[in-house]
Parts: structure tokens; sequence; C-alpha cells
């Protein structure tokens, strides 16, 4: 069987999210287990609540992802592959919120086998299943799911026509992307870097809002609903900009993205922060319906 996961490819985004392992610290597992016994938490025991700060690695968090499952308007028991989904937050959401069966697929391994401990630990490992896995190359059947899901995830992947059309591929007929995401703005200036999905240009492939609808289009897909939601984001990062401060002078505390990704994080967030409001980047919520065959089809 092929593998599913190009590992050269796959190199620099593993290298961006699980630098601390490459540094030579325990891997990301280990560390969240340590950080979660000393704030009190069985690791194998855990809320949704108390694992809130590692499980959805998005702006907007928890409430993002509520907002674009009721403008995607999920019922109980769709199939739903959640595609780039971390640590799995989102993937467990909509199993617990929304009914869904979910499909979580990362191509970093330390967040798949993050997600299926976490979804273990919640008792939600029978409504959520994990794969490793290049988005362009997912190891399922044609037309198994009702629903692609993406948050923050194509502005990592340097081929997105290829992406889609594995999505057009494994939806049903009139299937639906949901999709929220980070879009470059109208401002020229250079992105300031590191940012939590890149250190470097090596790793963002940022596309405009126009060209991704495009690409969406030209994959045959058809808009329902786009919304801009940057000024919630950018009120969302400096809100946690400011918690984040003042959890670094606190001590032990239950876990959060600077356990993932190393102290770096620290600037990651500012530099988003900045970038949203100097209007680089700018974040999109929508969903969009599958309609014709991919015109490159």
């Amino acid at each position: 069987m092929t593998d599913p996961v190009d590992r050269f490819a796959a190199r620099p985004l593993v290298a961006h999210y699980d630098a601390p392992r490459a540094a030579g610290e325990p891997d990301l597992a280990a560390r969240l287990r340590e950080a979660f016994g000393a704030a009190g938490h069985d690791p194998e025991r855990l809320t949704l609540d108390a694992i809130a700060g590692i499980d959805q690695l998005h702006l907007g968090g928890r409430r993002a992802s509520r907002s674009l499952a009721a403008r995607g308007e999920l019922v109980p028991g769709d199939r739903v592959l959640d595609v780039g989904c971390g640590t799995g937050g989102a993937s467990r959401l909509l199993a617990a919120a929304f009914g869904s069966e979910v499909t979580g697929l990362d191509i970093t391994p330390a967040f798949v086998e993050v997600a299926q401990w976490l979804s273990r630990a919640t008792g939600l490992d029978d409504r959520t299943h994990f794969l490793c896995a290049d988005a362009a190359r997912v190891p399922l059947p044609d037309a198994s799911v009702e629903v692609v899901w993406c948050q923050h995830a194509l502005m990592n992947m340097p081929d997105a026509a290829a992406v889609l059309a594995e999505w057009w591929r494994l939806l049903v007929p009139g299937g639906r992307v949901l999709l929220h995401e980070v879009v470059a703005g109208d401002e020229a200036s250079p992105l300031l870097l590191p940012v939590p999905w890149a250190r470097d240009a090596a790793t963002s492939h940022l596309r405009s809002r126009h060209a991704l609808e495009a690409l969406l289009t030209a994959g045959g897909f058809v808009p329902v609903a786009v919304q801009d939601v940057t000024a919630a984001a950018l009120e969302w990062r400096r809100k946690h900009s400011r918690r984040e401060g003042e959890a670094a002078a606190s001590g032990p505390a239950l876990p959060g993205p600077g356990l993932i990704f190393g102290e770096v994080f620290a600037e990651m967030g500012r530099n988003l922060r900045d970038n949203l409001a100097a209007d680089r980047v700018r974040i999109i919520e929508g969903v969009f319906r599958q309609s014709s065959p991919p015109s490159h089809s």
C-alpha cells in the first residue's frame, strides 16, 4: 500500500509543528501529560474544558468552530473529514456538540498521536478517528463524507488544487466544504514572522480571498455563504495575547500552545495580532457546496 505521507515533503511542517521535539525535548504527548499532571489533572481522564488551551490551534478557538458549524448547518450523523485537524479539538467538538462522525487528518505524527489520546481521555474515541496522511492523498474511498471541514490549514499546503480535487472526490454528491481560513490581506509589506503556521516563508502559502475562491470554483465548488471575520479574530487574538502574558507569570497551569510550539509562541501570537491589525492577513469563514466536476479533471 502506498504511504499516505510523503515523508520528505512533510518534513518542513513536522519541523515547524513539533519543533521542541526536534530540539531534543520529550515528545509532545509526554510534555502535555506531564503538564496536565502538574496542574492536578489525570491525563487519562480529561474534560473538554481542561484541554481547551491545546485542542483548537486556530484563531477564535471553540467559538469560531461553533460559528462555522452553525453556518454549515451540520446535522447529527453527518460524516465529517477534519482536514489539518491538529490535536483534534474541532473533531471532538463536532462529535460532542453536533453528533457528527468525524475523521481527523493531519500530516504531523505527533498531532495525530495526541488527538487519539485526548479523544480517549475525554470519552470521544468512539466518534472521532484520526489518520496521519497528506491532504492531497487521503486514504479514504470516494463519496465517503458529507462534509469537509478545514480550519487554518490550506495556508500550509503548496498544492491547494490537488487538495481540493481530493475534497471533491471524497464528498458525496452535493456535499459541503466548511472553511475557516487565513488569507492574504491588501497590505503588501512582508508578513511579520514567525506566526503560528510558519517560522519562515517556506511553510507559508497564503493566498488572497479572491485567489482562494477562484481555486474553489475551478475545483468544482460554489459559494453558499462567505464572510470576512477578521475583526472578531483580531479581538480574540488581542485578548489571548494579554492572557498568555498573565499566564506566563502565574506558575503551573493547564497546558497551552507554548507547550506545542515552544517559547517562540508568544512572539508568534504578537506577530499574528500585528499582521491582522495591519491587513497583511485576513480571516474568512465560508460554506461551499460541491457542484460541477473540477474544471481541470
